[in-house]
């Protein structure tokens, strides 16, 4: 796989475009600002980079030309802004850089747009009229928050419970379709092809507290059965990649350790 630079100032934005294209297979480095761009960028020869056009220091369009000018733009650059216009995208092309992302940048236009770039050559600068820029569509925003607690617009799994003289009368409806006998209140998942253990929710606490440990092992228990590939849980799921992401940063689901269960 690739080796990929990501230069943006927010780190956000730099973390979650990290394991996004990590779980792609892709080596990722990151760096804040233009100086920290300068070193990666000798120092680990990348195959692509992801550029922020607005940053503290020096913003990307002047990084762009400086790496043009010095004969350093051995490699395909893509613009990433949450306020450019159609003159900075044309400004970047000029430049030599290879496509132009809009902010919020959905995953699937992320993902196509780095896989287009690697198996094109880097966009030697011209000073010609330039080509049309890329310009993409915004559908889910990739939050530059430090915190990844979002407000979600999606229904949250529900986890009910029908109550009789004070005990619980039925089981929670689906997606506990692997087995979950309901005792003194609490609900012990069996397990399901060995990828689940065993873990007892209890019913008689705040429904949002009993909700996120339900899903929690409801995606801890499909990143296993699915290898921890994001790809097939989200589909499995009925999740957006982002949506997805966001919602295991929320609820705490380490990937790594995820992972490592799939494997063993």
């Amino acid at each position: 796989m690739a080796t990929i630079l990501v230069v943006d100032d927010e780190l956000g934005i730099r973390a979650l475009l990290s394991e996004i294209l990590s779980d792609e297979g892709h080596t990722v480095e990151v760096a804040e600002n233009a100086a920290k761009a300068r070193q990666l960028r000798d120092q680990c020869q990348p195959d692509l980079v992801l550029l922020d056009i607005w940053m503290p220091d020096v913003d990307g369009i002047t990084l762009l030309k400086e790496w043009g000018a010095n004969g350093q733009l051995t490699m395909p650059v893509i613009m990433m802004s949450g306020h450019g216009t159609i003159d900075t995208a044309v400004e970047a092309t000029k430049f030599g850089a290879q496509a132009f992302l809009e902010k919020p940048i959905t995953m699937q236009k992320l993902l196509r747009t780095v896989e287009q770039g690697l198996v094109k050559p880097p966009a030697a600068p011209r000073a010609a009229a330039p080509a049309q820029p890329v310009h993409t569509a915004t559908v889910t925003p990739i939050t530059a928050a430090a915190s990844y607690a979002v407000p979600l617009s999606s229904t949250p799994l529900p986890l009910r419970s029908e109550l009789a003289g004070g005990e619980a009368a039925h089981a929670p409806q689906q997606p506990i379709a692997y087995g979950a006998p309901v005792h003194n209140g609490a609900i012990s998942p069996t397990a399901h092809n060995g990828l689940s253990h065993e873990q007892s929710f209890e019913l008689d606490r705040p429904l949002r507290e009993a909700r996120d440990d339900f899903e929690r092992a409801y995606f801890e228990f499909h990143l296993a059965r699915e290898g921890g590939s994001m790809t097939r849980v989200a589909e499995k799921t009925g999740l957006e990649r982002t949506h997805l992401y966001r919602k295991l940063k929320q609820l705490g689901v380490d990937l790594g350790r995820s992972k490592k269960t799939a494997a063993n």
